[in-house]
């Protein structure tokens, strides 16, 4: 009888692990295409409201932190999150958009592939996935100070970001630009007008 008492109650247990691995087998994720855009309604968060909209004059200055997991393995595009990729976060770009991220304490240049919404913390700018903080040289600094600018990569750097390959690296900027650039940052933050994290 104690036998026949524990087999019953392992059936519920075993028909909610059945039920939760099928569950994940039936997710759906949207396939990785740069169609159809996506812009979305106004969003608050922590009681920010942010309203995505196109900005084709993008280009600033501020803070990039990385992310290496997601919350239910999706992004706000609907695609599968996939923490190698050269992927980003950020609040109000359409999705998908593609950035020019540049770190001013490196100067290295690299395109990343906007699909999801983020980040949500004080003076940031972008949020990076692991493999393009990786490609920046930027792992190992949880915040690093960067130059963001919206692009129009060709079709095969799109090609090869869509298929988790990281863009072409483009050139590192100058020693006089990268100083000029962090000259502007400190203005910003000692202005008020970026927040430093």
């Amino acid at each position: 009888m104690g036998g026949l008492d524990r087999s019953v109650m392992r059936l519920p247990l075993v028909a909610v692990v059945a039920l939760a691995l099928s569950a994940c087998a039936s997710q759906k994720f949207r396939p990785v295409s740069d169609t159809p855009v996506r812009i979305g309604k106004p969003y608050t968060v922590r009681g920010v409201t942010y309203t995505p909209a196109p900005d084709p004059n993008l280009d600033v200055l501020g803070y990039a932190s990385w992310y290496g997991s997601e919350s239910g393995n999706r992004v706000a595009l609907g695609e599968r999150f996939r923490p190698k990729w050269v992927t980003a976060a950020h609040p109000t770009l359409p999705l998908p958009s593609y950035v020019e991220v540049t770190s001013l304490e490196t100067g290295r240049t690299i395109v990343v592939r906007v699909n999801d919404r983020g980040p949500f913390a004080r003076g940031r700018v972008i949020d990076l996935s692991r493999g393009a903080a990786e490609q920046l040289g930027a792992k190992r600094a949880g915040v690093i100070p960067v130059r963001v600018r919206i692009v129009d990569p060709p079709e095969k750097d799109r090609k090869r970001l869509r298929r988790g390959k990281p863009a072409r690296e483009r050139e590192r900027v100058s020693d006089q630009a990268l100083a000029n650039l962090r000259a502007q940052l400190a203005a910003g933050v000692r202005q008020g007008l970026v927040q430093a994290p």
